[in-house]
């Protein structure tokens, strides 16, 4: 039973390498993994908004699975779920299935994901407190973050080279078998601390009583809403320059089978995120308010998506690349802060699965479109619509900003009561 600050903050830091790591094996080459199964761009980015949709659908139902059954059983059904679908994404590949298919089993492969989103952070925050931390929380968010990018630079550079050694199917097949080892890690070491579940509540009535909480304290307040409405735009962008990357990458380098290149896009990305875990700290102290450093983040995460779009040169494209994880990288862990230090903490995991829902709706709609404009005008002209979408969550995050709330400024790790 962990019942130390330093104990919880290990099993977090385990729990994120593990899932990183199985998640990983297929960020490098998941497009090029669909396109290869026939699916044209259009079509690959549909299916990836069907996972994105899958994550809007499920989000708040399973964030209330962890609000009355535990953050430990959301985790536990998460990697069930995800090892499953994961599996059956090897299938249809193998025979081609048609789109509509690819489309439910993206749509399941959604909800493996929102076990996972809010209950984690949920499980971190509430066990912390419980055992006395006195820390930021940006320490433990960036610390997770850097070792969470180590796993995601292991993982995407194996995926691509065993991709290209074995098949592309390989690397789903090895992410669903640490996925059940994650399973078993789970349910030996992650314990519910500071948190009571309430496994006798009536579901229907507690979900009611939760979800009409969660909206009181998260979109009935100013700067937790402004907050949220940033995220379609950004998290919308975000999925798809990550993902089509991976075949820009390689219309670059000139070599459509060098899928260990492709990879490169997903290490790059890794990479950044460790050094951006490390100097997320230093980037904090830069900014009076976490909402001017989210601003200035947002400003030239921009740009640089920009000029994504307008230099065509591989080794230019590579550094683009690592810049971009690099400023996402950094801003994550002061916006987990900030949200963090508005909720309160027997509506945290229902709230933050929220949060998430509203950045992946914004994957729902700008991925078949920027899919298609890639279809039409190639990937260079897609990024610079990207950035122009992207700019519309600056007047959001400056609205939350001006809200003053005391967690913009806050630097104790012990959320808002």
């Amino acid at each position: 039973m962990i019942t130390t600050s330093a104990g919880v903050r290990r099993t977090y830091y385990a729990l994120q390498l593990g899932n990183t790591l199985a998640a990983s094996l297929i960020w490098g080459i998941n497009t090029i993994f669909l396109l290869d199964a026939g699916l044209s761009n259009l079509e690959a980015f549909a299916a990836n908004a069907f996972f994105t949709a899958g994550m809007v659908l499920f989000e708040v139902p399973t964030g209330v699975v962890a609000d009355l059954w535990g953050r430990r059983a959301s985790f536990l059904l998460g990697t069930v779920t995800l090892a499953v679908t994961t599996g059956l994404y090897v299938l249809l590949w193998q025979v081609e299935a048609p789109f509509w298919q690819w489309a439910v089993v993206s749509l399941l492969l959604g909800l493996g994901f929102t076990f996972f989103s809010g209950a984690v952070e949920a499980w971190l925050v509430d066990a912390l407190t419980a055992t006395g931390y006195t820390g930021q929380l940006e320490t433990v968010f960036a610390r997770g973050q850097a070792i969470s990018g180590g796993g995601m630079l292991v993982g995407s550079v194996a995926g691509g080279y065993i991709a290209q050694l074995v098949n592309l199917g390989a690397p789903f097949v090895l992410r669903a078998a640490i996925l059940a080892l994650m399973f078993v890690a789970a349910s030996l070491f992650m314990r519910d601390i500071g948190f009571t579940p309430r496994r006798d509540a009536r579901p229907v009535a507690e979900i009611r009583e939760i979800v009409s909480s969660s909206v009181e304290y998260g979109w009935r307040i100013p700067a937790v809403k402004y907050l949220m409405l940033a995220g379609p735009f950004t998290g919308g962008v975000g999925i798809y320059v990550f993902y089509a990357l991976q075949p820009h990458l390689l219309d670059l380098y000139g070599d459509p089978s060098a899928y260990g290149v492709a990879g490169l896009a997903a290490a790059l990305v890794a990479g950044a995120q460790i050094v951006g875990g490390l100097v997320t700290p230093a980037i904090r102290r830069l900014f009076h308010r976490r909402t001017s450093a989210l601003i200035a983040v947002e400003v030239l995460s921009t740009g640089v998506i920009a000029l994504l779009g307008l230099l065509a040169n591989f080794w230019v494209a590579l550094v683009l690349v690592a810049a971009w994880g690099l400023l996402f990288a950094a801003a994550m862990p002061i916006r987990q802060a900030y949200l963090n230090g508005l909720i309160p903490s027997q509506q945290r995991a229902t709230i933050l699965s929220f949060d998430s829902l509203m950045s992946n709706t914004g994957g729902i709609v700008t991925q078949p479109l920027l899919g298609r404009a890639a279809d039409v005008w190639g990937y260079p002209a897609s990024f610079l619509v990207s950035s122009v979408v992207q700019v519309a969550a600056l007047p959001f995050v400056a609205r939350s900003r001006a809200q003053r709330a005391p967690a913009d400024t806050d630097v104790a790790a012990t959320p808002t009561p």
